[in-house]
């Protein structure tokens, strides 16, 4: 197993690190050596939430080290260790169970992330030491990383062409099928609404499809929102709206680095992943405010503003996942602003039909401290949408409850008896924090695995 950035098999000079609670610190300090205890009391540490404290030997050198954690099953409670702690090797010196090794692990891997493609990082990070990596968390690591990376890349190195080749390399890794529709063979194979929203990109709008695993497995769709950057169209964004614009494909990250996982871990599951990749851009044949699109479902869609652009290619992308009748359907989208407003940046806003289905994953969120929000689709605000000459429209003139609305639009293109949910996700830190840095973010991803993994018996 090779191991990433920021660990070493090699234990033999590791130094000895300890994991303390503020409640245990009284014991375990007690048990430390007179000179140790000595240093921590001038230092006056307590062991304190992210809080981190090395002492040396007589010779003046490194000896050891502690980090206090609130909650030591949280990776991001370990998170600030990497960049606390003097450069070296460090063995874990705690007893821990596995489940709390397993945290320090995927902690110390978020901790030590960079993303160094344009500018180069070469202050060198400590190391954990171990003989006893588990590989599946650092699966779960790369996962993250592969959603940070993705939308880290600003567009013009990640438009739709190269989510696409990010996409073949995966099914290529992974022994997967994959198909791509793009250009104008969108109108032709019946995905109008994604071709609508790409037209104006010098580069071809596409839906990409991955297919993998038994057939005679659950069947899981995973459908991602992919607009590789979102000008608003013609409804324009503000510079401030339009700044961080290339984060707009993270519900496509999400979904990729998820079907990555599952393959990765070989779960009992045969996956489907849908990708619509398109840039929402500004030209001569950009869609208009007032245009009425086809979508593949027959959903006449009246436009109230281009800036709601993300709805419209996953419309079509969720009918061609139901027209596969998936046991699950999960789409993954930065939709919508108004769920930022009601949860803030941290909590992912869930929408699900199937009430095990939430459930499920809400509580794989909290085993696995990576926390989303259920929110209701009420289906009453559906009034908002209403249009006088489509079935729907894709925005309103309202402020309320923009979230919900998006949500009930997506609805709208799930075929009755499907098992749904949606997740709207910020997918980026607006500054850096132990464990997160200011940049992409992958949320509820580890949720969603564990719940799919939960599920597929293991």
């Amino acid at each position: 197993m090779s191991l990433p950035a920021g660990f070493t098999a090699s234990t033999d000079a590791a130094l000895p690190l300890h994991v303390v609670g503020k409640s245990g610190f009284a014991a375990w300090r007690e048990a430390q050596p007179a000179p140790v205890r000595a240093w921590l009391d001038a230092q006056r540490f307590d062991a304190g939430a992210g809080s981190a404290q090395s002492w040396a030997d007589a010779d003046g050198r490194v000896a050891g080290a502690v980090i206090g954690v609130e909650d030591a099953h949280d990776p991001l409670a370990h998170a600030h260790a990497p960049r606390a702690l003097p450069v070296g090797d460090w063995r874990l010196a705690s007893e821990m169970d596995d489940d709390a090794r397993k945290a320090l692990q995927l902690g110390w891997g978020l901790g030590c992330y960079r993303f160094d493609r344009y500018k180069q990082n070469n202050r060198p990070l400590p190391r954990l030491a171990s003989d006893a990596f588990d590989a599946e968390t650092f699966d779960l690591l790369a996962a993250c990383a592969r959603v940070r990376d993705l939308v880290n890349t600003p567009t013009e190195d990640m438009g739709p062409d190269e989510l696409e080749a990010a996409a073949r390399g995966i099914a290529q890794a992974h022994g997967a099928a994959i198909e791509v529709i793009a250009g104008d063979e969108l109108l032709a194979r019946n995905y109008p609404a994604i071709h609508a929203v790409g037209r104006a990109s010098h580069r071809a709008p596409r839906l990409i499809e991955l297919r993998w695993g038994d057939a005679s497995h659950p069947h899981v769709a995973f459908c991602g929102k992919g607009v590789c950057f979102d000008t608003g169209g013609l409804d324009l964004k503000t510079s401030v709206g339009m700044r961080n614009m290339k984060k707009d494909m993270g519900g496509a990250a999400h979904a990729l680095a998820l079907a990555e996982l599952v393959m990765a871990r070989k779960l009992p599951l045969r996956i489907t992943l849908l990708i619509a990749a398109v840039e929402n851009s500004i030209g001569p044949n950009a869609f208009r405010p007032g245009e009425v699109i086809a979508t593949r479902k027959g959903v006449s869609v009246e436009i109230d503003n281009t800036d709601a652009e993300g709805r419209i290619v996953l419309s079509d992308t969720l009918a061609r996942a139901c027209e596969l009748s998936p046991d699950l359907l999960l789409d993954f989208a930065t939709l919508t602003g108004a769920a930022r407003v009601a949860l803030g940046p941290d909590l992912p806003a869930l929408y699900a039909n199937d009430e095990q289905l939430a459930r499920d994953w809400l509580d794989a969120g909290m085993r696995q401290r990576d926390p989303l929000w259920r929110m209701p689709l009420w289906r009453p605000y559906l009034r908002y949408l209403t249009s006088h000459i489509a079935d729907l429209a894709n925005a309103s003139n309202t402020t309320m409850a923009g979230s919900v609305t998006a949500a009930l639009f997506l609805e709208r293109f799930i075929a009755e008896g499907t098992r749904w949910a949606h997740l709207d996700v910020y997918s980026w830190n607006d500054s850096d924090r132990p464990g997160k840095p200011a940049g992409g973010e992958a949320q509820g991803l580890r949720a969603c695995y564990a719940m799919l993994k939960a599920r597929a018996g293991g």
